[in-house]
């Protein structure tokens, strides 16, 4: 019960505040988005880059602890896939966004804020190592799973070439390239440029919280219910209990198992609305499900902190 008060309470007061400051008091929906803007597009990845810039790539970049979560992370996105298929009988499109929602954990906005108030700053080194190619792992495996079902496989290289291209331009992957590309040159930045991009990566995560509570009132409860609580079901528990196993026999030490399980325990991040949205396909159905496993989540999250080393 202290880890539910002093863990994660704290973050999701935050993320609820944003919620009803636009459900109740005034916040307009340009406010949500400008808050948004401000945190993905600057906040976040100077937070990434100053990570990543002053991290031991050589110790936290572990080939154990990426596959321990994107073992789980990829049998998420199939068990998603075909639940969606075979047995809620959704097209096999609709089956390919589900399956994009039970595979794209929220690693930053709800990973980063609870991993550090459960273990300190200190503890996030692998934390950062699977935030590193999250993005374009999800979505390569989505776009690639999406064009195979709508052509057949054919025409498959241009929609991979466009989000590469996208990947490319997003503010948070230019963050982290820039933060690994720092670290592997030695240079060390001036005094005062380090203490600018401190001031601002210290607003990224309450920003970032405040906003998407704002962003989940959009989120209306609606569409299949027993596909939402699949999602739930795969993205809380499947996931990260496949994490759990493989970490387990990967031999990942204490430090990286925590990670990686708390990691993979988070709700899928918004991400999953808008993979849904960019192929106008389920997406009542994502929507509800990012909203539906953010609120479940706050219980799963203390069950799985409970049972963590």
């Amino acid at each position: 019960m202290q880890a539910l008060i002093e863990v994660i309470l704290p973050v999701f007061l935050v993320l609820g505040f944003g919620y009803l400051a636009r459900w109740k008091l005034g916040f307009s929906d340009d406010a949500v988005q400008g808050l948004m803007k401000f945190a993905q597009n600057f906040a976040v990845p100077v937070l990434l880059f100053r990570a990543l810039s002053t991290l031991e790539l050589g110790e936290n970049f572990a080939w154990n602890l990426l596959a321990s979560f994107y073992t789980g992370a990829i049998l998420g996105f199939f068990a998603g896939l075909f639940g969606a298929r075979y047995l809620f009988k959704r097209p096999w499109t609709d089956s390919v966004a589900i399956g994009f929602a039970t595979l794209f954990s929220n690693s930053v906005l709800l990973g980063l804020p609870i991993m550090e108030r459960a273990y300190g700053s200190d503890a996030l080194g692998p934390n950062y190592a699977i935030i590193a190619i999250h993005a374009p792992v999800c979505y390569l495996i989505g776009v690639t799973a999406m064009e195979i079902v709508r052509t057949g496989g054919g025409g498959i290289l241009a929609p991979v070439k466009g989000v590469a291209k996208s990947m490319a331009r997003n503010p948070l992957v230019i963050g982290i390239a820039l933060g690994i590309a720092t670290n592997l040159s030695g240079l060390t930045l001036p005094g005062p440029a380090r203490d600018a991009v401190d001031l601002v990566a210290r607003a990224a995560l309450p920003a970032a919280l405040f906003g998407l509570g704002g962003v989940l009132v959009a989120y209306k409860p609606e569409g299949d219910m027993r596909v939402v609580a699949w999602i739930v079901l795969v993205s809380l528990v499947l996931h990260p209990a496949v994490t759990w196993v493989m970490g387990t026999l990967t031999g990942l030490s204490d430090a990286q198992f925590r990670s990686a399980v708390l990691t993979a325990s988070m709700a899928p991040g918004v991400n999953a609305f808008l993979f849904a949205n960019m192929y106008g396909v389920s997406k009542r159905v994502n929507a509800t499900g990012v909203l539906a496993a953010t609120a479940s989540s706050i219980l799963t999250i203390w069950l799985w902190l409970h049972v963590l080393p």
